[in-house]
């Protein structure tokens, strides 16, 4: 097929006319994004380029029709070697060697690599990411919702760009978003806000709103209908003790308590902070959701079973979003974070990161069993990578939280064993001492921090590709090598916006 009647066909599927049949024999030029659009961001050079990238696909792809409902799982810092060492994780907890394992999302049909680089940055962070996901344009590290134009902590710098939640809200789409972290951080928070810093979840500049704020004076549409995660203290005043801590107290320093705002503003909505009031929710005829479960970011999956009063899982967080949001006949966009695989690599702690990257699968898992990829595009994917390594020649089924155990050609110089799964920088390094000899330390213990190389009190981010994985209508369009803010164009151009 010539490249004009592949342009043709192209437009025929952006106009919505699935339906339509169409002569191969006319030839038009190559689709232009039009001047004319509503979104802010359509004249940005990034926005330009990825919906050309789109428009411009190979003959070769096949064309599917539209999405009625789009969930992007977002695993903040799942690089390959997080998904390769959990995936064996998973495996060697049922007691198999774990190398044959496949998580969830590795079933779906398309897989492609998304460059995570911010337009300042070569190693990202997840706000400029997450941008990029939300909204199909690259931005300055630390930013959320706002273009490169931005002047990073300056209020009111930058041009607002709209997210695909808001986008989602004005078409008559159900939303939700879903974070283990604070739902306030940069992650969950590229869904709703826009801030030219990050860090001002519970106060801002020059009068700017804040980012809790912002969630819940949200009024695009009829309002996000779920929203659940951790970010307690983030919109309670500081005088305020909180429900499950009575040594903790709200940080906002305002006096506002906008968990009690929320509830005025939706006297038909649900409230909740703990696990038996996320039990209790009727999803066939709740209102809105709001569920904070942690004064600061939810549990690390390890830990979970020992909160005082209880968390839900992001599973079952994820079920519960998708039958709620399911009410809606005009469809949804629930967008869900598995936060603290990042924050277990942070720490230098490969096994809180590779068991909330288990969790995450599970979370992928069900909201397969809900949906049918036949209406619903899915999309796995991370924001950005980290420092972990996987090495040392270990036999297989070796366990992978365990003593790499190599043979004469991978043996340690110094005579002292290493584990399989290491860091490039971090918490785990030593400061002018001698490597530590791991022979008899439980290198399997929840606290273990994984040797690392540089000295620093947090582990960083890495710049390397991130996976993705898709399936459902137009996920055709993610293989190859793309830049990530290629993956918001896919999921707008699957909903027909």
């Amino acid at each position: 097929m010539s490249h004009s009647r592949v342009s043709l066909f192209i437009a025929t599927v952006a106009s919505g006319l699935m339906g339509c049949t169409v002569s191969a024999d006319i030839s038009i030029d190559p689709i232009k994004p039009q001047a004319s659009s509503p979104l802010p961001q359509a004249d940005d050079p990034w926005f330009i380029d990825a919906q050309q990238k789109l428009i411009q696909a190979p003959a070769h792809r096949r064309f599917e029709k539209r999405a009625k409902n789009v969930i992007l799982f977002i695993g903040d810092g799942m690089s390959v070697a997080t998904v390769t060492a959990a995936r064996i994780h998973e495996g060697q907890l049922r007691g198999e060697n774990g190398e044959e394992n496949t998580l969830s999302f590795e079933k779906l049909p398309y897989v492609a690599l998304a460059k995570t680089y911010n337009t300042d940055a070569q190693t990202p962070d997840s706000a400029g990411t997450a941008t990029a996901l939300l909204t199909g344009v690259k931005t300055k590290i630390g930013v959320l919702g706002l273009d490169e134009t931005v002047e990073e902590g300056k209020c009111g710098s930058g041009n607002e760009v709209r997210t695909l939640l808001e986008m989602a809200e004005e078409k008559g789409l159900a939303t939700g978003v879903i974070s283990t972290a604070r739902i306030t951080h940069a992650t969950p928070a590229s869904t709703f806000a826009h801030a030219a810093s990050r860090d001002w979840e519970y106060t801002a500049k020059d009068g700017c709103p804040d980012i809790a704020s912002q969630l819940v004076d949200f009024s695009v549409g009829d309002g996000i209908e779920v929203a659940l995660g951790g970010g307690r203290a983030i919109f309670l005043p500081e005088t305020k003790v909180d429900p499950e801590y009575s040594d903790q107290k709200g940080r906002r320093k305002d006096g506002q308590n906008l968990i009690q705002t929320w509830q005025e503003k939706n006297p038909d909505g649900t409230y909740v902070w703990n696990e038996q009031g996320f039990s209790n929710i009727d999803t066939t005829t709740t209102g809105p959701v709001l569920g904070l479960f942690q004064p600061s970011h939810m549990q690390f999956e390890t830990n979970r079973g020992e909160d005082p009063s209880g968390e839900p899982s992001l599973s079952a967080m994820t079920k519960k979003a998708i039958e709620i949001l399911s009410r809606d006949d005009d469809g949804f966009f629930l967008m869900v974070e598995a936060g603290r695989i990042d924050h277990g690599h942070h720490f230098g702690n490969a096994q809180h990161a590779l068991t909330d990257t288990i969790e995450y699968a599970k979370a992928v898992e069900e909201a397969l069993k809900l949906v049918d990829l036949k209406d619903t595009l899915i999309i796995v994917t991370a924001d950005h990578s980290h420092t972990l390594t996987m090495a040392g020649y270990a036999p297989r089924g070796n366990p992978i939280l365990g003593l790499a155990k190599p043979p004469a050609f991978g043996a340690p110089l110094d005579g002292k064993p290493y584990t399989t799964l290491g860091y490039a920088n971090g918490p785990g390094a030593l400061v002018d001492k001698p490597r530590a000899d791991l022979s008899e330390v439980d290198t399997q213990a929840k606290t273990f921090q994984q040797p690392a190389l540089v000295p620093l009190r947090s582990e960083t981010h890495g710049g390397d590709d991130v996976p993705v994985y898709a399936g459902g209508p137009m996920a055709n369009h993610l293989n190859g090598v793309v830049e990530q803010n290629y993956i918001f164009h896919v999921m707008e151009h699957a909903l027909g916006f």
